[in-house]
Order: C-alpha cells, then sequence, then structure tokens
C-alpha cells in the first residue's frame, strides 16, 4: 500500500510518500497565490523517485496552514454575522476584562466582521431551548439587500442559547440559501453547539470567513488530483490530531486550522510512545512559525479551545478564540523566514513577520532584502548552500552577508558574524520563552524532559533551546525536515462531537444524556465510517466542575450507557481527574455537568524502524570539515561536516559538528555528541556535566 501525505506550509511545501518500506520525500517553495501548484511538483517529484504511478497510491493525506494564514493575514471572505437582537457587539466585547491588567496601551485582536456586517433579527430562546419570542422572518428577509449592497459572500448565523434549539437558525440559512444559493452559510449550533455565547460566535465567524477559501481550494486539488490520476480516499488532518473526509473539512475548515502542527505533535507522540518517553516536548521550527507542543504519558496535550494570533507577547486573551477539538500548542513567529531588524532602543528583533516563500530570505535570490533566521544560520556556517532543501535551490551566502550587516551589523556596529549569531540568540530566547510561558500556563514543568525536533530549522536550533530550557536529551527522527507530513501517515481517522446538556449530578437525569449521546455517535459515526474499515473505538468525557467555579475539566466516563446506578462511578471519575489536576478536592461541594463529548476514531497507524529508513543519495558527503561560528568563542571553528546518509547505528559524533540530510541540517555545538540509534534517530546528549 502506497499512502501520499502533504503538508502545506507558510514557507515550504512538504510531500512523503509511503511505499516499500521506505519514505520518499520532497520539500518545494509554498505558492501562496496558488497553493495547489506547489503540492503538484512535490507530489511529482516523490512519485518519480519512489517509481510509484498516481494509480498506485491507496490514500492521501493532508493538512494545510491556508486557515490559520487567512486569518493571522485577515484574507478571508467578505463576512456577515446574524445574531439576536441586542446581542450585536458580542465580539467587540468578549470577554470584558484585561488580559494584561497594568498595561493601559493594549488592543485585542480586531473582530473578523466589522460592526457594520454584523446584523440583528428579533428572537429569543432560552437556555432550556424553549421559545421566548417567534423568529421575525420580515427582518431576516430585510438582511438581504444589505448582505448584496455589501458584497458578502459568507455568513455566520450565530443565535442566543441555539446550542439547546438550532430550529431558529436553520430557518434563517433555509431563506438566505433560497434567495443566495452560492452563499455560504455557517451555523453556530453545527460548527460549535456548546454554552459561552462570545467563543460560540468567534468560532462561527472564523469557520464562516475561511470557508470559502478552504472549500475553493479542497475542491480545486481534489480535481487536479483526480486528473494526475489518484483514484483513492482523500483525507485531512484535523487540529485535534485525527483524520476526517474532505467532505466535512470542506463544511467545517475551522477544525483544520492547526493541522499541519497537529501531525507534528502526532508524530512526536508516536515517537515518545515508542522509546517510552514519558515527558517530552516537541519542537516543530519550519520557515515561518516555531511550534511547541508538551507530551505526557505519550499523548499531547487536548483541549476544547485555543487562540489564534496571540498579539501581545504570547499572553493568553490577546488573541482570537476558537473554540474546536484541538492539541494544545504555542505557536509563534520564529522561523526560518523571520525577518530580523534594530527597534528603537537599539535592540535586535526577530519576527513575527516573515519573508515567507516570496521572496524569501536573502540567501534565496528571490529579490528578499532583509536579513532573516535562515541569512544568520547561513552566515555561521550552520547551513550547506548545495544541500539546502534536498539540493532544491543554491544559497547566496553574500547575499545574506550583505542583508544581515545592512539590517543589523551597522547599525548596532558589530561583526557580520557577531551580528549573525545575535539574531540566532534573540529568536532562540524567543522560543524559550514561549516554551516556559506555555508550560507554566497549563501547570506543568520543563524538567527532565526529552525534546523532540523535527521541522526544516528546528535540528539547526534544538541544542541551543535545549540548554535555555535545560534539557539534556535531543531527538531528531529520520525525515525530520518533514516531520508533519510525517505525522500525518501515524495519525488515526478520528472525529469528536460535544453537545451541551447542562445537569446537576445531585439531579442526574439520564434519559436525555443518553438521547444526545445515541445522536452524537450518530454523526461521529457517519463520518468515520465512510472514512475507514478498521475497527472504530470510542471515548466519551463529561466536561464537569463545582458549583461556582467558572471553568470545567475533562472528565473520562467509561460507561456505554448510563442509568441512575452510574452516578457514584461519575462522582469518583471526576474526583480522581480533579485531584489529578490540582492536587486536592473540595469535599461536600455539588458538581455539575456543562457538555458531553464523545470520539470515535480508529487505531492509530505505526512506522516502523524499516519503514523510517534514510533516503537514499547517489552522492553521499564525505567526512568533511566546514567552518562554523562558535559562540564561546567568538569566531569560526574548523567543525565536523558529515552526510545523515553515511552514518549507522551507533557511530557518534562529537561537537562542534555539522550532519546534513536533504530536508534539513542537525548542528552539533561544542558541548553537545550526537549518536545514531538503533531507530535510525540521531540522539543528541549534553556534555556540560562530563
Amino acid at each position: 500500500m502506497h499512502r501520499l501525505a502533504i503538508d502545506i506550509g507558510g514557507t515550504f511545501t512538504d510531500v512523503v510518500l509511503d511505499g516499500d518500506n521506505v519514505l520518499y520525500t520532497a520539500k518545494v517553495l509554498t505558492t501562496p497565490n496558488d497553493p495547489e501548484r506547489a503540492v503538484l511538483d512535490g507530489v511529482v517529484k516523490v512519485l518519480a523517485e519512489g517509481r510509484c504511478r498516481p494509480s498506485a497510491v491507496s490514500l492521501v493525506l493532508h493538512g494545510t496552514t491556508l486557515a490559520t494564514n487567512a486569518l493571522i493575514e485577515r484574507q478571508g471572505a467578505v463576512t456577515a454575522l446574524v445574531t439576536t437582537e441586542g446581542h450585536r457587539d458580542v465580539l467587540e466585547m468578549a470577554y470584558e476584562d484585561r488580559f494584561e491588567q497594568y498595561d493601559i496601551n493594549i488592543d485585542r485582536s480586531v473582530p473578523l466582521v466589522p460592526r457594520h456586517l454584523r446584523l440583528t433579527v428579533p428572537e429569543r430562546m432560552n437556555a432550556l431551548g424553549q421559545v421566548l419570542k417567534p423568529l421575525d422572518e420580515k427582518a431576516v428577509q430585510a438582511l438581504i439587500q444589505v448582505i448584496t449592497e455589501n458584497s458578502v459572500t459568507s455568513v455566520a448565523v450565530g443565535l442566543i442559547h441555539a446550542y439547546a434549539n438550532d430550529i431558529h437558525e436553520k430557518r434563517i440559512a433555509e431563506m438566505l440559501k433560497a434567495k443566495m444559493p452560492k452563499l455560504s452559510v455557517t451555523l453556530a449550533s453545527e460548527v460549535c453547539p456548546e454554552i459561552r455565547e462570545y467563543e460560540r460566535l468567534s468560532t462561527a465567524c472564523a469557520n464562516a470567513y475561511v470557508k470559502p477559501l478552504m472549500s475553493d481550494y479542497l475542491h480545486q486539488l481534489g480535481r487536479n488530483l483526480k486528473e494526475e490520476g489518484f483514484d483513492c480516499p482523500f483525507l485531512m488532518m484535523t487540529s485535534g490530531g485525527g483524520l476526517t473526509t474532505i467532505e466535512n473539512a470542506m463544511r467545517f475548515p475551522i477544525r483544520l486550522v492547526e493541522s499541519g502542527p497537529a501531525g507534528g505533535a502526532m508524530l512526536a507522540s508516536s515517537i515518545a510512545k515508542n522509546l517510552s518517553i514519558e515527558r517530552a516536548i516537541s519542537f516543530d521550527m519550519g520557515g515561518t512559525t516555531a511550534k511547541i507542543c508538551l507530551i505526557d504519558e505519550y499523548s499531547p496535550v487536548l483541549s476544547r479551545a485555543f487562540e489564534v494570533d496571540r498579539s501581545y507577547r504570547f499572553k493568553k486573551g490577546s488573541g482570537l478564540p476558537i473554540r474546536i477539538p484541538v492539541i494544545e500548542m504555542l505557536e509563534i513567529g520564529a522561523g526560518g523566514g523571520s525577518i530580523a531588524s534594530v527597534d528603537k532602543l537599539a535592540r535586535i528583533r526577530v519576527g513575527p513577520e516573515s519573508a515567507g516563500s516570496e521572496p524569501g530570505p536573502a540567501c534565496y535570490g528571490r529579490e528578499g532584502k532583509e536579513a532573516t533566521v535562515t541569512d544568520a544560520d547561513l552566515v555561521m556556517g550552520r547551513l550547506s548552500s548545495e544541500r539546502f532543501a534536498g539540493g532544491e535551490m543554491t544559497l547566496d551566502k553574500a547575499a545574506s552577508q550583505e542583508s544581515i550587516d545592512f539590517s543589523v551589523a551597522k547599525p548596532l556596529r558589530l561583526s557580520t558574524n557577531i551580528a549573525a549569531f545575535g539574531i540566532s540568540e534573540v529568536v532562540d530566547e524567543n522560543m524559550a520563552s514561549a516554551a516556559r510561558s506555555h508550560a507554566m500556563e497549563w501547570g506543568k514543568s520543563m524538567q527532565d524532559r526529552t525534546l523532540i525536533a523535527f521541522g526544516g530549522a528546528a535540528p539547526l536550533h534544538a541544542a541551543q533551546l535545549a540548554e535555555k530550557l535545560d534539557i539534556e536529551t535531543i531527538i531528531v527522527p529520520p525525515g525530520a525536515g518533514v516531520g508533519s507530513a510525517i505525522g500525518f501517515l501515524v495519525a488515526p481517522v478520528s472525529y469528536e462531537v460535544v453537545r451541551s446538556k447542562y445537569m446537576l449530578l445531585s439531579a442526574f437525569d439520564p434519559g436525555p444524556v443518553n438521547k444526545v449521546m445515541k445522536e452524537m455517535y450518530d454523526e461521529a459515526f457517519d463520518i468515520v465510517a465512510g472514512a475507514t474499515s478498521e475497527k472504530i473505538m470510542e471515548t466519551r468525557r463529561a466536561f464537569m466542575r463545582y458549583v461556582g467555579q467558572g471553568y470545567e475539566i475533562a472528565v473520562p466516563v467509561p460507561i456505554q450507557k448510563i442509568t441512575e446506578a452510574h452516578l457514584p462511578v461519575l462522582r469518583e471519575s471526576f474526583e480522581v481527574s480533579y485531584r489529578r489536576l490540582y492536587g486536592r478536592i473540595i469535599p461536600g461541594l455539588e458538581v455539575e455537568v456543562l457538555s458531553w463529548t464523545l470520539t470515535l476514531s480508529s487505531p492509530s497507524s505505526s512506522l516502523g524502524a524499516s519503514c523510517i529508513e534514510a533516503e537514499q543519495d547517489n552522492d553521499l558527503l564525505s567526512d568533511t570539515t566546514v567552518e562554523m561560528f562558535d559562540p564561546f568563542q567568538k569566531t569560526m571553528v574548523q567543525s565536523r561536516h558529515v552526510s545523515r546518509e553515511s552514518l549507522r547505528v551507533g557511530d557518534v559524533v562529537h561537537g562542534p559538528a555539522l550532519i546534513t540530510e536533504s530536508q534539513t541540517t542537525i548542528v552539533v555545538p561544542t558541548r553537545f555528541q550526537a549518536e545514531v540509534s538503533e531507530r535510525a534517530d540521531i540522539i543528541l546528549r549534553s556534555k556540560k556535566n562530563d
């Protein structure tokens, strides 16, 4: 069986072909204005390398940051919001708090829907789903002219308490589609059927904002693949770490927002499980962003919500809230293409702006003039000009030196090498600071973790980041440069459904709960069963809290059909989960359930050692030396240079050294050594305590 995995990033598009117990990989520059062109270029390359015909491919897996980029860059559809009369400004009011109490200049993220396109209609439901005020259909008809006059192409419909009764939302959608068949419509009761008005409306607006873009892209890509001869299932990676059908992805594209990074987290989790590493941190650094994810007991931290585009020092509350199943990770603007400059206080500043793939860093020779992290790495001798991106492009070191001199070295009166090191040091410290902040936010520590590094730029910076986080062991898996795409190959087919159904445990009624669970099961089964023929596993959770608390916790529900006799089981499960998170329970306090979730999934796939062999290269580098900047000696030093393909199990490489492969480079600093494991991983260990 041949499987094809495709990951579109902000700078590079990665393609992996899994077949004949070998992974064939390609990394090509992303084409932002025509993303499927880069995909097809990469597909042609890996098929040629693997001598595989399109008709022999049995499954195509895909993840992309296109939805994320559209939200961050505000390049989505002209979107309107239809909501209940009197609730027009929910998106602007947000949580009615300050995420940074003592900074009087903070700004919140600007809502995706401007105020003049936030439209209201008279209607009202209560929290039980009972109609308090019927829908005014004449008011709905009046909205059509406003939508037309403002060239709106996508509408989000989010009414108060529609999670309890969606009849009014569905009627509005029916009326709009009857007059405007091409209009894209998103219902908040479908994309986020949960309590919490602000998050529900924010999620619905985000889905509506990216839906036309993603639907057009996925439709076009599917058609192009069919024209190329692919006649197989096409599944999409979701932000929750599972695979879903293309039809479901086009309906709820907001679930794809973190799909690429989620693939990397699944790869890191698989590695942690295979190596029995209970505490790990995945580090994924590409051309545009860096992603940090904590992995405990072989699983990434999962969440029901996250924020896109945190604009204030990675601070929670400064981004757009999205309420969907997601692997909890922190993403910051720190990649190989992150632009370096000097601010008004004569400090080096790196990111979040990126040179992307067009024009890219100065060294790409594509008319980019601004200094980037990749330019700094090249000047410091950390990159091979000839082997970059599998030899697809030759880097221009002179252009990098010129850009760094102009942007950083001359303004600060530094040498080119020291300025380049300064750029690298700043971006490494940005990532370390973000990792510490992320761990503290979740009540976790960085102590005794293993760093798993992948992505085109991560192995270059992994050792420096590990030192800052006091981590002693780093794992760089085979194919690290395209790690997220490889992660798609180990992800299960999975889909999660959520429903809010409030209930006190002391007044627990199993009838409504079992009814909701049956509805959720049927919805998830239709999606999962259509994408896999494997055995389907079921996971149920209740989101519970003590009465009076503001936030709930996820509690396992190990019961298929709940009866009143199971009430003690639910309470015990809550107390076990609460004690694990907070260290204690609160005796005598009433417990309530806010929402229920049900997840159906197939078993995770696996890649054995024979399935992740380093790709063959007919032009292996001999063991040579290169000059690489040593920050301790503040000068260039002779360093060993060896290709990863030439290393064998048990080989040890002492720093300073470079280990190059087709899609990335591993930097082994002076105080580290690298060893090839039995699984062909390269394991870096610190020698500072030797």
